[in-house]
């Protein structure tokens, strides 16, 4: 692991991230959306895989790299322009972290890498790909659950709630099972769980 060529991509994936003009307020505190959650991300996926691979670590500071710039609003209403925004979003992300390794001189083999778990090629199969849905899961979980509950219906979540679970491993799901909940977010995840 080239630990220099790692720190300069995490200082301009994170520079990049702070110029989200979206905030996130948590505890007191607001941080540029996109760069509150890739640090918590990264978090999750160094939790989850204390030995991850230099690919895994990049692709976990760089996930949702600039995702302000692709907004929901430029796509149509419904499943199909939700479906089409993902697909782009995601391929914007994997695109601008491949610029900003090649910068930093990243070699061909490892920018690849990188953007094959970003894209999330070979869910279920790949298990770098599988630690970041894992640690996306419980990014959501622990900092965007709440927010959900507030906005949607008890069966929406119900619902939100079961296909996250099924997103999961066994040790995502343990982990996930180990935080904190507000009494209606425990009370909606055990009826999820239930069915």
């Amino acid at each position: 692991m080239d630990i220099v060529k790692l720190n300069k991509a995490f200082s301009l994936f994170d520079e990049y991230n702070r110029r989200d003009p979206n905030i996130f307020k948590t505890d007191g505190h607001a941080e540029p959306s996109t760069y509150f959650f890739a640090i918590k991300l990264y978090g999750w996926v160094t939790t989850l895989n204390p030995h991850a691979s230099e690919a895994l670590l990049l692709a976990s500071r760089s996930q949702h790299i600039g995702r302000w710039e692709v907004p929901r609003s430029a796509y149509p209403d419904g499943r199909v322009g939700y479906l089409k925004w993902r697909s782009d979003l995601s391929r914007f992300h994997a695109q601008k972290a491949a610029d900003i390794l090649t910068v930093v001189g990243y070699d061909s083999d490892t920018i690849d890498r990188v953007q094959d778990i970003i894209l999330k090629r070979k869910l279920k199969i790949d298990s770098e790909v599988q630690t970041i849905e894992d640690a996306l899961c419980l990014v959501f979980l622990e900092f965007q659950y709440d927010d959900l509950i507030a906005k949607h219906s008890d069966e929406k979540i119900v619902n939100i709630l079961r296909k996250t679970w099924g997103k999961m491993t066994d040790q995502g799901k343990k982990v996930a099972l180990t935080l904190n909940f507000t009494k209606k977010g425990t009370l909606l995840l055990n009826k999820a769980l239930e069915g």
